[in-house]
């Protein structure tokens, strides 16, 4: 059976660990006067450990830790009506630089017969604020360099495809202004994904927003009539990296751009053509569909253009499958990814 300590052997003994701990320590009475103090605390703070003791804390130093809400605090617990639990204030200095703390207070238990006795811990935190305050703000040097570089690029690609364009109306065949055209279309592709990445604090990209905008920069260029061809898309809210977003725009642009070639080949051709985005369990699925003329004779066996092996080439990037079908009227290109289970 353990003994208990002698009230006297007690508290020489808390005495004693108070001086004595590693953490900047101060044991005060009811008054708020300092009965011991820890060598780390008077170091910390660059106090003469004879001046401390006997010394309200209010006092100490040149009068800096005299804070009016401080003081109403530590009152409160010391009368038992509160304790202080991770209260950070700034310390402001005479000749030096506020320091930043985070303070502990508690009354010891002891008998009611005796005094009480307050115990508050000091923790400097002024160099790990100061990390975190860096920290952020590098981390906004960098947001801005990035949107800066993501409008720089999004810039010099209009003038690309710009050139593009002057070079298709110098063009003298038309199959030579048709791959001008196509040139023009993908580099509005990554073009029109920049000015998302631009807008954005991040280096995502909601897919909704990016395919709407770049299917309607394809229509304006492309559909002579939007009374009798639409163009619409469909997406929910789903977001992704700017290497993904790259591959899934260039696939609808190429989608698109056939769909607008080959299903309505008369002039006055009316239809629609349909682009959906969908995030499903385990994966997403993309597609572009119309209801034009539809396919002509084996689409399996027909030697594959420019367009349908970029699309095929980004799919495997993508780790998806395309898979054409024919809908009477009309065609479906649906491109389907499912994550590993």
């Amino acid at each position: 059976m353990l003994t208990p300590l002698k009230p006297e052997r007690a508290s020489s003994l808390g005495l004693a660990l108070v001086v004595s701990s590693s953490t900047p320590l101060l044991l005060l009475n009811e008054q708020l006067i300092v009965m011991a103090a820890s060598g780390s605390f008077c170091s910390a703070f660059s106090l003469d450990p004879d001046t401390v003791v006997g010394t309200e804390l209010f006092a100490l130093g040149d009068g800096e830790w005299n804070i009016p809400q401080l003081r109403v605090l530590l009152r409160a617990t010391a009368s038992g009506l509160a304790a202080i639990d991770t209260y950070e204030m700034d310390l402001a200095r005479a000749g030096g630089s506020p320091r930043r703390l985070v303070l502990n207070a508690h009354v010891l238990d002891h008998p009611t017969e005796e005094a009480m006795r307050l115990v508050l811990s000091v923790i400097d935190v002024t160099k790990d604020r100061q990390d975190e305050r860096d920290k952020d703000d590098l981390a906004r040097s960098n947001t801005l360099l990035l949107q800066e570089l993501h409008h720089r690029v999004a810039n010099s690609l209009q003038i690309i495809s710009s050139v593009l364009m002057q070079r298709v109306r110098g063009a003298q065949s038309e199959e030579t202004r048709g791959h001008l055209r196509d040139a023009h279309h993908r580099v509005m592709s990554i073009a029109t994904l920049q000015r998302q990445l631009a807008a954005t604090a991040s280096d995502e990209v909601r897919l909704g927003p990016y395919l709407t905008e770049l299917c309607a920069s394809i229509g304006a260029s492309m559909i002579a009539d939007p009374d009798l061809v639409a163009l619409r898309v469909t997406a929910d809210d789903t977001a992704t990296g700017a290497d993904q977003s790259v591959s899934l725009g260039l696939i609808v642009t190429e989608l698109v751009i056939n769909a607008l070639k080959h299903a309505f080949p008369a002039l006055d051709s009316t239809g629609a053509i349909a682009v959906e985005f969908h995030t499903v369990a385990h994966g997403w699925t993309l597609s572009v569909s119309d209801n034009g003329i539809g396919m002509h004779g084996n689409h399996e066996s027909a030697k594959p253009g420019l367009g349908t092996g970029i699309v095929k080439a980004l799919a495997g990037q993508l780790e998806a499958n395309v898979v054409v079908s024919e809908l009477h009227p009309g065609t479906l290109v649906t491109v389907t990814h499912r994550a590993a289970q």
